[in-house]
């Protein structure tokens, strides 16, 4: 038997990027880093350009998986996001933080998009 580990994290952000596209988002960016920061999607829909942080878990014995957006994680997430609009041109976009919970369970991906999660 062979066993084939992968990246959880990344297998999460991936399926969170395939879930925003299906729902009519454009992925601007993934994996932005700046300063000591990472945004793990930027994506824009409609007048709204949002930065999203992708948190995935195998349980939610702990909690579920959007908890784990402290706000000390909110703070540079908001910093990052202002260092990149400053750095691109989306002056006709709002800002929105979203998170987008990733719960891997029985070999399936359970995706809960938690828009204006929170606020600058």
């Amino acid at each position: 038997m062979v066993v084939i580990k992968f990246n959880l994290g990344k297998k999460g952000e991936e399926k969170a990027s395939k879930f925003l596209i299906d729902k009519g988002y454009k992925i601007v960016e993934n994996n932005f880093r700046v300063s000591g920061v990472e945004i793990d999607i930027i994506a824009k829909k409609d007048n709204f350009l949002c930065f999203i942080e992708v948190k995935t878990r195998t349980s939610n014995d702990f909690g579920f998986p959007e908890e784990f957006v402290d706000f000390r994680k909110k703070q540079k997430i908001i910093r990052g996001a202002k260092i990149f609009s400053a750095k691109k041109s989306f002056k006709d976009f709002y800002k929105r933080f979203d998170i987008i919970s990733v719960l891997y369970k029985n070999k399936r991906f359970e995706i809960n998009h938690i828009e204006n999660a929170f606020e600058e």
